[in-house]
């Protein structure tokens, strides 16, 4: 990246996140973060309580602020109210202020007479745009399967960034033993990997020897049952969430994302620029990130049998896939997002 220059160090950004925990949109946030943060740009990070974002800012040299935006039940977002008057006063400290989440969208009513660039990044697809939005200055989304749910803001399309070299980490299952076919990521309902469950009979059956893994959990408990039976299923082997899963994806002849409705699908990125190919659902953003029968397969979703077929079929070619799905993973390296969010976003 090109070093700071003296308008960019004047730069600063406030970053308001929704949640303590990170998530996909939080791990976009953070690589963008370190990123700006190498331009010359200073960073004050924002969360609702102390937690693990936290200490990743703060180990980061970043500053740390504590706003509260309420939760995601009925009526929550009127907590954020009494957070408005701190947030005005962090804004008036800064250049630009990036909500980080819809639900930091709930700020933008304090932020409107400030001098600060109120910058919404919108991580889902969403089947409302609520009035207040309108009042950001930038909407950013992380598809075009976003953008074209946001009707009337003027949204850009920034998919998500992934790291072009990650470093190398140790694989918690056996190697050598046949070929390793992956879920990674949060294992609730809307992720669909309950489906590489009931497929791994089939797949196992196409080819002999094959290893099944999940990888991740569920911090937020969102369906503690569903959880209980992917993890819990012998048709799979289950491991913890890594925190360098782009590197851990080395280790995967295919990774398989068969998500019911996803914006962006960070994983696929991940894994396609360290070489490995992909079979996911042709849901939403997912499909502007694989290349159907070039980097991987796109099935429908909720059909384990289809998935099973993708599955063995990306096997039969999985250097050819793999090479293709790497060179198109360029398109989304950490340093080409820094500099087109900075662009968009910078006074």
């Amino acid at each position: 990246m090109s070093g700071s220059s003296p308008a960019a160090s004047a730069r600063r950004l406030l970053a308001v996140a929704a949640v303590d925990h990170p998530g996909g949109a939080e791990i976009h946030l953070l690589r963008l973060l370190g990123g700006l943060s190498e331009r010359g740009w200073g960073i004050t990070l924002s969360t609702p309580g102390d937690g693990p974002l936290r200490e990743r800012a703060l180990q980061a040299g970043y500053g740390w602020e504590q706003l509260q935006l309420g939760g995601l039940e009925r009526g929550a977002g009127a907590r954020a109210v009494g957070s408005w008057r701190r947030a005005r006063r962090l804004a008036a400290q800064t250049t630009v202020v990036y909500l980080n989440g819809g639900v930091c969208g709930r700020l933008l009513p304090a932020l409107a007479r400030g001098k600060a660039r109120r910058v919404l990044h919108v991580h889902d697809v969403v089947s409302h745009v609520p009035a207040i939005w309108r009042r950001a200055d930038v909407v950013l989304a992380d598809s075009q399967a976003v953008a074209d749910r946001l009707a009337g803001l003027g949204a850009q399309v920034v998919y998500g960034p992934v790291p072009a070299d990650p470093p190398p980490v140790p694989a918690p299952w056996p190697v050598g033993n046949g070929p390793v076919v992956g879920f990674v990521g949060r294992i609730e309902p809307r992720k669909g990997p309950l489906d590489l469950v009931r497929a791994a009979p089939e797949i196992r059956r196409g080819a002999p020897g094959a290893h099944l893994v999940v990888v991740g959990d569920d911090p937020f408990g969102a369906d503690p049952a569903y959880t209980d039976a992917v993890t819990r299923s012998h048709e799979v082997t289950h491991y913890p969430w890594s925190e360098n899963a782009p590197g851990l994806m080395r280790h995967l002849d295919v990774l398989v994302l068969p998500s019911y409705q996803e914006p962006f699908g960070t994983v696929l990125a991940e894994a396609m620029a360290v070489g490995t190919p992909v079979v996911a659902t042709n849901v939403d953003g997912l499909t502007e990130v694989v290349l159907d029968g070039v980097t991987g397969r796109l099935v429908p979703p909720g059909d384990p049998q289809q998935l099973a077929s993708a599955v063995l079929e990306v096997l039969a070619s999985r250097r050819r896939l793999g090479a293709a799905a790497r060179e198109h993973a360029r398109r989304f390296y950490t340093d080409r997002y820094v500099e087109q969010v900075e662009r968009l976003i910078a006074p």
